[in-house]
């Protein structure tokens, strides 16, 4: 029997007696799009959708790692690296990167995702214990100064370990718990929180050539089988958030693709985080070679995120997303609290 995949169709402002809200947020659908692998799109009501299917889409996403989801939600990047490919060096020692992060939260980042190894194309893999020792200092003053709302951005337990240790509640997986066996267990003897992304290949490999059947089903479908995974190891689907991968093993129409198709991802029932800041695709569309020069585009992606739903969008531009969302939102009569 065929998998059918749906797409709930967003919108935004008045809402018809008939319509459904998704995930308790500030969008609502009464129609959905019917995905089947090789076949036309079909569109249905939102009422003829089975319960099991309508309750995915619509139960509220409950709060996670101090996040509710009432409302879109801005993560802010804090890069402890000297090879990111935006902002790599400007925050490798720990004063700078942590003057950074606070001025992130000033800028009103609702958290910040503090991460000690570049896994953008090309990168190599930094050993362990200088990634900690890149992180930890950031996450435990961070904690000291009364800074709370943190994710650290790693593949490894022992990273992970030590920055849960410390009390960050959530971590940021680029492999979805496939590149350290130990990782699911880790973060699930802490009850913490994780954000599972896709990604096609490692970071040195990954843009050579990616290939897929469909993008956008295959993604959700490896997406489907990391929460499986990772409830299976115990961490509760409540303590999970998904991410589609912008840009890890993606060529500019695979992203395209997944932008335009995000909705589809509510069907996972998880709070979903969109990470497409200043990627290489941006520049390649506006014409805008250095990253810094991608503000704008970044801005631009976010809210198509968020007008899909989107719960978490992870930025470099905290104070220009946040003025951004707010003015979107004012304009469009999006129900939202704080």
């Amino acid at each position: 029997m065929e998998n059918k995949y749906f797409r709930p169709i967003l919108n935004t402002g008045n809402k018809p007696a008939d319509a459904l809200d998704l995930a308790g947020g500030w969008t609502w659908f009464d129609r959905v799009e019917v995905m089947i692998r090789g076949q036309e799109a079909q569109f249905i009501a939102a009422s003829d959708l089975h319960s099991d299917i309508k309750s995915a889409l619509t139960q509220p996403r409950p709060d996670l790692a101090g996040l509710s989801f009432t409302a879109p939600r801005v993560l802010g990047i804090v890069n402890v690296t000297p090879d990111s490919f935006s902002d790599g060096g400007l925050y490798a020692d720990t004063f700078a990167a942590v003057a950074h992060a606070k001025a992130l939260v000033d800028d009103g980042a609702d958290a910040l995702d503090i991460g000690g190894e570049s896994t953008r194309p090309g990168a190599v893999t930094v050993p362990a214990d200088q990634e900690a020792a890149r992180v930890m200092p950031v996450i435990e003053q961070l904690l000291a100064d009364g800074v709370t709302q943190l994710s650290v951005d790693t593949r490894k337990a022992s990273v992970a370990q030590a920055a849960l240790s410390a009390g960050a509640p959530l971590v940021n997986d680029v492999s979805a718990l496939a590149y350290d066996p130990e990782m699911a267990s880790t973060i699930a003897g802490h009850r913490a929180a994780v954000c599972l992304m896709h990604a096609q290949g490692s970071p040195a490999d990954m843009q050579i050539d990616p290939q897929y059947q469909d993008v956008v089903l295959d993604v959700f479908d490896a997406l489907s089988a990391a929460v499986n995974r990772a409830t299976t190891a115990g961490i509760a689907r409540s303590r999970i958030l998904v991410d589609p991968g912008i840009g890890f093993g993606k060529t500019l129409e695979h992203n395209l693709a997944l932008l335009r198709n995000l909705s589809l991802f509510h069907g996972l029932g998880c709070p979903i985080l969109l990470g497409a800041s200043r990627k290489r695709f941006i520049g390649t569309i506006a014409q805008a070679e250095n990253a810094a020069d991608r503000v704008s585009g970044s801005i631009a992606v976010a809210l198509a995120g968020i007008a899909q739903g989107i719960q978490v969008v992870r930025v470099h531009d905290v104070a220009e997303t946040v003025q951004a969302i707010a003015l979107w939102s004012a304009a469009h009569g999006m129900r939202q609290s704080g």
